[in-house]
């Protein structure tokens, strides 16, 4: 088994804030690895710190053992980064983008020809070559954008939320080249706070106020949660859920849409005392069913556990 990424108690400080704290992770080679979190968990100060973009306060990381504070130089010559908002020149055409980021990596011409219709099609763009960049799509938008990060053929893929804000089929479409490039070789550290995303990479670890609260395959993860999840559909969730909320039996109660998801871990007699409370208070259930536990159903209880 080979690392590609590693993090020594990785830390960061902005002032009196701990915005990454003491983070050990591994990455393996040619896999994709989620940073998954909610806003302002530190995912995106952790990947600027990898990119040699931010300086830790302590602790260390290597990318292809390479030292992230000592050889930051050589670093940015294998990685490519995606942040959240990638500079793309809006008054340039598909083309043009393209071309621009291969001089400013000096890509020798002939190869560069070669490579820019290659991502070309790999991105599904080549008929959409000639149009400007602010004429794009957000999907479109976010493919050019990863292209002009394969233009100097990264070894290490670095992607802070590339799906903010993207349809689902442009979701779909640039996870499946995701799945291309990591068979291609390339390792991948991709941030997210999509749960269904996350259950898309090799490897996640769960953040969350700057720690990593667990480390696993997203499998494993949902496969070690010992609890079980209720889903109520009622007339009305809201005070359904405050109900629930109210019952010592009930470890949690949250909303996912329009399902009402509690946490118990006592099944039957649960259900039991559940369908007796709802009934005492004149509270109408459509149904209730135990259901798989999802990843953001783990998450949601760790985080709400360790509170």
């Amino acid at each position: 088994m080979v690392i590609d990424i590693q993090t020594y108690s990785l830390t960061k400080k902005f002032g009196d804030i701990i915005a990454v704290h003491d983070l050990d992770i591994k990455v393996k080679k040619n896999t994709i690895y989620g940073l998954v979190g909610p806003d302002g968990a530190g995912k995106t100060t952790t990947m600027r710190m990898l990119c040699s973009l931010v300086i830790p306060n302590s602790g260390t990381a290597q990318i292809g053992g390479y030292d992230i504070v000592k050889d930051s130089d050589e670093i940015k010559k294998h990685i490519g980064y995606m942040p959240q908002e990638f500079s793309l020149y809006g008054d340039l055409t598909v083309m043009e983008n393209l071309e621009f980021y291969s001089n400013i990596y000096q890509i020798p011409k002939k190869i560069s020809k070669e490579k820019i219709k290659y991502l070309l099609e790999f991105s599904n763009l080549a008929e959409h070559s000639y149009k400007l960049a602010d004429q794009l799509s957000g999907g479109m938008k976010q493919k050019l954008a990863l292209s002009c990060n394969l233009i100097h053929t990264p070894k290490y893929l670095f992607l802070d939320e590339p799906t903010i804000g993207v349809d689902p089929v442009a979701r779909r479409e640039l996870w499946k080249i995701l799945f291309d490039l990591r068979d291609e070789g390339v390792t991948i550290f991709v941030s997210t706070p999509y749960m269904d995303e996350a259950e898309r990479c090799d490897e996640i670890g769960l953040m969350d106020k700057g720690k990593i609260i667990l480390n696993d395959k997203p499998d494993n993860i949902i496969k070690s949660f010992n609890k079980h999840i209720l889903c109520i559909y009622s007339e009305d969730n809201y005070i359904t859920k405050d109900i629930a909320q109210n019952s010592d039996y009930v470890e949690d109660a949250y909303l996912l849409g329009e399902e009402l998801h509690i946490v118990v871990e006592k099944l039957d007699d649960s259900i039991k005392n559940l369908e007796e409370e709802f009934s005492y208070n004149h509270i109408n259930i459509n149904s209730i069913k135990v259901i798989e536990p999802t990843l953001e159903d783990v998450f949601v209880n760790i985080v709400k556990n360790q509170q």
